[in-house]
């Protein structure tokens, strides 16, 4: 049985690029926009329904990601053409990017599917994933799926980073036990 490495909470977040569709690069995990924190949403690419309805609806916690000083950016392993056409279907400000490959999502540990047929799309493409990074590169919360149907709720996610960004909390980083 082949097993894929995980990224586990605490972990310094790797040093990856991706594209954005104004031709710069980003690098996942250093936020932009003055924030601090980044929140990696990454998502199965366009031919999924579920995807699209998720995109959009993180538009509409935009600001309280904000408030909570967290920057937001999704990314698909779709090409630029696949994204080009998504954006159709979205109205979304925050940034996406595309051309995650396969060797990234090994390195970021998500779990990576095979397509069903030629209609559903073209590539391997990444199972949902969210990745937290705190101003100091580290892993601070992290969230993989292996099937499109479970997403964080963004209500409970917002609320639960505001609380975490709350420096009178003084709440750590959890789920870094080894066993």
């Amino acid at each position: 049985m082949a097993t894929s490495a995980k990224l586990k909470a605490g972990d310094t977040f790797p040093t990856m690029t991706v594209q954005s569709l104004e031709g710069t690069t980003l690098t996942l995990g250093k936020p932009q926009h003055g924030m601090s924190w980044q929140a990696i949403f990454v998502y199965r690419g366009k031919h999924c329904p579920l995807c699209t309805k998720f995109l959009n609806e993180i538009e509409t916690y935009r600001q309280a990601f904000t408030d909570s000083d967290i920057d937001i950016l999704a990314v698909s392993a779709d090409s630029q053409a696949q994204l080009e056409a998504h954006l159709e279907q979205l109205t979304v400000s925050y940034p996406i990017a595309y051309g995650l490959t396969e060797a990234q999502m090994k390195t970021l540990g998500i779990y990576i599917s095979i397509p069903r047929s030629e209609q559903e799309t073209d590539h391997h493409f990444a199972e949902p994933a969210l990745f937290i990074v705190n101003e100091h590169g580290a892993l601070h919360v992290v969230d993989l799926a292996n099937n499109p149907f479970i997403r964080p709720e963004l209500g409970a996610l917002t609320r639960g980073l505001a609380w975490i960004r709350d420096p009178n909390n003084h709440y750590p980083i959890r789920g870094t036990l080894d066993y």
